[in-house]
């Protein structure tokens, strides 16, 4: 495992990843330590890298000052359900700046009426941005439900729509 870091419009966000592909993302935060201990003992395991990743911390640095960017990253999904991985997989077809449901997420993967759970495989996404578990919102459109607080979900909706980062 190896991790790296980048700083953004937003913040501090560190990732890891695996020969098999990337396997965390942290939100942005105020400084480095906050980004790597909001990851957990991942880290422990990983050494740091500056030059892995290839082009990531580029596009995160470019999504994070409001510019419309595609994540195609190989993921590394070692220790995640089936259920969690198609949810994830759904998520990611969830286009920039546009939001989903958790029934239309349910709907999606085939197990209708699984909204719940939907929000519960979507608690444990470790890759935010990657897998925009940002994009999902209420079945009456509220915004409910982010690892990263409510106030972080409307900052980045609000940058995806309008390209403007909220300070």
């Amino acid at each position: 495992m190896e991790w790296s870091v980048v700083i953004t419009d937003m913040g501090w966000v560190v990732f890891v990843g695996s020969e098999r592909g990337l396997a965390r993302v942290s939100l942005p935060h105020s400084s480095i330590q906050e980004s790597l201990e909001s990851l957990g003992s991942i880290i422990e395991e990983a050494r740091f890298c500056r030059n892995s990743f290839g082009d990531l911390s580029k596009r995160l640095r470019a999504y994070f000052s409001g510019y419309r960017i595609s994540f195609t990253d190989e993921l590394d999904f070692l220790d995640v359900t089936h259920f969690q991985k198609k949810v994830w997989q759904a998520t990611k077809t969830i286009p920039y700046g546009e939001t989903r449901s958790y029934g239309w997420l349910a709907n999606r993967i085939g197990q209708p009426g699984a909204g719940r759970a939907v929000g519960q495989a979507l608690a444990r996404n470790r890759l935010p941005i990657i897998i925009p578990c940002h994009r999902v919102v209420s079945n009456d459109n509220n915004l409910v439900g982010f690892s990263g607080g409510l106030t972080m979900k409307k900052r980045l909706l609000h940058l995806e729509t309008t390209g403007i980062s909220l300070q």
